[in-house]
């Protein structure tokens, strides 16, 4: 007997697009949550648009469905509704009656001007879990300005200590402030849901993308409380903790992420660097950030000698933490991220070889594992289906709502 998912049974509203929302519906629909997807006829969610590349259709031409769109949609049915429409207002209350969460991600304020704001659902849906991700907030002096990724990792300091100590701020290569408030978005609706099945009670939960930034500063941030020096980028550098690096090796490169001093002689014993585990300077890590540049000044007369491979099998075999700069193509090549199944492929309506290609779920359970039961959803694609499923509309109720311009 097939074992439940562990959402099974939960259904969202999703008003979410872009990807901090998309990233929380997601990850619940692979635990089984049963997400409906709201998109505006004819415009859908905003990704759609934003490639190339684009899934190649039957014909060989280009289709709508974005690999941006695809990366933060499966386990979704898309239904189109105008929320513009009376009518459609109408027939979203009549959906969220049938939902546990309801997750948005409009400016503050906008649903509210169309009777579906938090304040004006709860009274009829007290059990609702209604979970806002915006820019800002819902409060304080920046809570109507609209939010990206961006902008979060600019105002939210992470561009500060990211990229070459000589060069302009830099931003992380993928919109990981989106993700991660995804991440803390999808943790706190588990949260009420846990608090809803004891108590009954729903409630609003307000996250955003400048919070979340702030909050993953982790050890920077708090390094910048506690000595009330403000961090500075170092590069691939640590900074608390030397050597750790990226450097040289006789056919490219290898990062070194030696956190002890054990480690350090070891390595030292490996690379034939009895200098270096002698020097007084490089005792201990404590010693070894004091003088920080003069070991990187001196290991790249030890990496180069070795390729990369031969210091990632010798120094893995004495347990010296090392490994490779990878290009996206090698990450998927990477036995290991093979072992561990993190490429997937799905059936797409659309798909020339009727397959698209998605990055898997990372998490591993022993019970009740992910299962990718919808392709990311073309635009409405399922909207006939939810309504009757749902609402057991029959097919001349759905044609009277398509005639009044609802979906």
């Amino acid at each position: 007997m097939t074992t439940p998912l562990p959402l099974a049974g939960i259904r969202i509203f999703d008003l979410s697009r872009i990807l901090a929302g998309p990233t929380c519906t997601q990850l619940l629909g692979d635990l089984g949550a049963d997400v409906i997807k709201v998109e505006r006829p004819g415009q859908g969610d905003d990704t759609r648009k934003w490639g190339p590349p684009y899934v190649k259709g039957k014909d060989g031409e280009d289709t709508t469905e974005s690999a941006y769109y695809l990366c933060a949609n499966r386990n979704k049915r898309s239904i189109a509704i105008d929320l513009a429409n009376p009518e459609g207002i109408a027939l979203a209350k009549r959906l969220i009656a049938t939902c546990d969460i309801l997750v948005e991600n409009f400016k503050v304020g906008s649903l509210a001007k169309l009777g579906l704001g938090y304040e004006q659902l709860k009274e009829e849906f007290p059990g609702l879990v209604y979970c806002s991700v915006t820019g800002f907030g819902q409060t304080g002096p920046y809570a109507e300005r609209a939010g990206y990724d961006f902008l979060a990792q600019g105002q939210g300091g992470i561009m500060s200590i990211t990229g070459d100590p000589k060069g302009q701020p830099m931003k992380v290569g993928v919109g990981i402030a989106d993700v991660m408030t995804g991440m803390y978005a999808s943790t706190s609706i588990l949260a009420a849901l846990r608090h809803r099945d004891n108590t009954g009670e729903g409630q609003h939960v307000d996250v955003c993308l400048l919070d979340c930034q702030v909050a993953w500063l982790v050890n920077e941030g708090t390094n910048y409380l506690v000595s009330g020096k403000v961090p500075k980028p170092l590069g691939n550098e640590h900074p608390n903790i030397v050597p750790y690096a990226v450097f040289e090796t006789g056919d490219g490169h290898v990062i070194l992420a030696i956190g002890n001093d054990a480690q350090f002689e070891r390595w030292c014993d490996h690379a034939g660097a009895a200098d270096l585990k002698a020097d007084a300077r490089f005792k201990t890590n404590t010693l070894r950030l004091e003088n920080r540049q003069a070991l990187y000044d001196a290991m790249p007369n030890y990496t180069r000698k070795k390729t990369t491979a031969e210091w990632i099998a010798g120094l893995s075999k004495i347990a010296v933490p090392c490994g490779p700069v990878n290009t996206i193509d090698q990450v998927f090549e990477d036995p290991q991220v093979q072992a561990r199944g993190m490429r997937i492929e799905m059936d797409h309506p659309v798909a020339a070889d009727g397959v698209v290609p998605l990055i898997a779920n990372p998490i591993k359970f022993s019970r009740t594992p992910p299962q990718y039961r919808h392709a990311p959803p073309t635009m409405g694609q399922h909207t006939d289906e939810v309504l009757a499923e749902l609402l057991e509309a029959d097919a001349a109720e759905i044609a009277g709502l398509r005639d009044k311009g609802a979906i």
